[in-house]
């Protein structure tokens, strides 16, 4: 359990590192930024590269709604949830920790420019309501999840599930990032709402309640599928 959850907490570190870092640092820049399609990229590629490297130690959730999913769909022991999670959110914190000292070190930089957090209303990039991101986030976790167990089932192709889960994620954050910036990971929305703060923590609650809800329903839903 010990190497599980450090792999947890270092898959979920390069998740928040990769994917959010790529937003804070790299997708402003004028001219040669790298906008919505490279922060997509940079998420999807996060969990390709981890779950290639370590996944093989814990299964490569990164994502407390993958271990709920995963859990619902009948592939997680109950005992393992709360150790996963907390490696997880460890690992979230921590890369959001980093990411602010590094991204700290031009004057230019501003937490009130968001900081990669998670967000409706007046806090979408797009200014989406309430119900348009608890749709999404419900939705698309609910999607990412059949994708991945669908892939990691005993009957898919062998060795290709972190490509398709990769992918999936790219697409998710393509459809997604103008709405809430995109979650369908609550520890990916908790590391940076506690730097944040504010309104962030205030509107943190959405992007754990949605992705729980989608993942559980994926896993139950899959579940069906197979019995």
């Amino acid at each position: 359990m010990s190497k599980a959850c450090g792999a947890e907490f270092l898959g979920t570190f390069w998740l928040v590192f990769g994917g959010c870092g790529s937003a804070v640092l790299a997708a402003g820049i004028p001219d040669l930024g790298i906008g919505f399609l490279g922060v997509s990229l940079a998420f999807g590629l996060t969990v390709v590269t981890m779950a290639y490297a370590v996944g093989h130690l814990s299964g490569g959730h990164f994502n407390p709604a993958v271990t709920l999913g995963l859990w619902a769909g009948g592939k997680f022991e109950t005992r393992q949830i709360l150790p996963y999670w907390i490696a997880q959110i460890a690992g979230a914190v921590a890369a959001s920790a980093l990411l602010y000292v590094i991204a700290s070190g031009v004057d230019s930089f501003s937490l009130d420019s968001g900081f990669a957090a998670n967000g409706f209303d007046a806090h979408s990039p797009m200014g989406y309501s309430m119900v348009s991101a608890l749709l999404i986030e419900v939705l698309l976790t609910f999607f990412f999840l059949v994708i991945i167990l669908g892939a990691t089932d005993e009957k898919a192709p062998a060795g290709f599930a972190p490509l398709a889960i990769g992918l999936a994620l790219v697409l998710i954050h393509l459809i997604s990032i103008p709405i809430t910036n995109t979650s369908v990971n609550p520890a990916r929305s908790t590391g940076p709402a506690l730097f944040v703060g504010g309104w962030a923590l205030e509107q943190l609650w959405l992007f754990w309640v949605a992705p729980l809800v989608g993942a559980a329903a994926a896993g139950f839903t899959w579940r069906w599928f197979k019995s």
